[in-house]
């Protein structure tokens, strides 16, 4: 085992900490994952990784071990630190002690066709400029459960790898495709492929539940927490569909929203695992 950091100021600790940032994100390429679970999804679905930082006072699951004997074989750089160093970039409370320093995958809009093959139904969910990222992390955990095939998020809004996002998805971030894009090129794409996308719309007269999936590719389009989808994207979506809203409250969270689509929309063997 290497010399365990007990400084603050070392390097690839100023690293880690500096990646909670978009712009050091942006500038390096990598993103942070934290905890067992995340970093055994991330190496599972051979994510690339640059180091990995552990806390042996607090890394001491059997599973844990063994995920460090796993990267180090791989010849992952694994770097042994304090607990106090590793609290110093963790976000969670209580860390589990190993962290990742993963690089980023940028998908294109061509890189999705082969996951319209693997269905015979192909979800999608389309996001336009969400601002929550647990809410990307959310959507992004419900497109894995119901075998959705990927999520698009169009004209800006949430970085993907924004460590709220990625503690969200639950490791649904390294198995679910996305894209980002913007929405003029998504709908230029979509059209192109023959992608039929349903919108959602308080103002939509089809209630959700008549909405079914057909022959082709399927993409759910949702607007921000904010302001929803604009008149020029509803344009280019030939279905809307609403969610009926029976209380007081005029429209439901982004991710609630998202997932109810889904799961009616989704072929039914697909939630065969269902709470029930």
């Amino acid at each position: 085992m290497s010399e365990i950091l007990t400084s603050l100021s070392n390097p690839l600790v100023k690293q880690a900490r500096s990646l909670r940032q978009k712009k050091f994100r942006d500038e390096s390429g990598l993103f942070l994952v934290e905890g067992l679970a995340h970093v055994g999804s991330a190496v599972e679905a051979g994510w690339q990784m640059d180091a990995v930082l552990y806390a042996p006072e607090r890394l001491r699951s059997d599973f844990g071990l063994g995920l460090l004997q796993k990267l180090e074989r791989a010849r992952v750089r694994c770097q042994p630190v304090s607990a106090a160093v590793f609290e110093s970039f963790a976000e969670k409370e209580n860390p589990q002690g190993i962290a990742a320093l993963v690089r980023q995958r940028q998908l294109g809009l061509a890189e999705l066709l082969p996951a319209m093959q693997r269905s015979p139904q192909p979800l999608f969910a389309a996001l336009v400029t969400p601002q929550d990222p647990g809410n990307v992390g959310a959507i992004l955990r419900t497109l894995d459960a119901v075998d959705g095939a990927g999520l698009f998020l169009l004209d800006g809004g949430v970085d993907p790898f924004h460590p709220s996002c990625v503690r969200a998805s639950m490791g649904a971030l390294f198995n679910v495709p996305f894209v980002q894009a913007d929405f003029s090129d998504f709908a230029a794409w979509a059209a192109a492929n023959g992608l039929r996308l349903v919108a959602t719309s308080a103002r939509a007269e089809l209630d959700y539940r008549q909405c079914k999936l057909d022959e082709r590719p399927t993409v759910v389009v949702l607007g921000s927490e904010q302001k929803g989808l604009t008149a020029e994207h509803l344009a280019f979506c030939a279905e809307r569909v609403s969610l009926p809203m029976r209380g007081q409250v005029s429209s439901l969270n982004l991710a609630v929203a998202a997932g109810v689509l889904l799961y009616a929309l989704a072929d039914p063997p697909a939630v065969s695992g269902a709470l029930k």
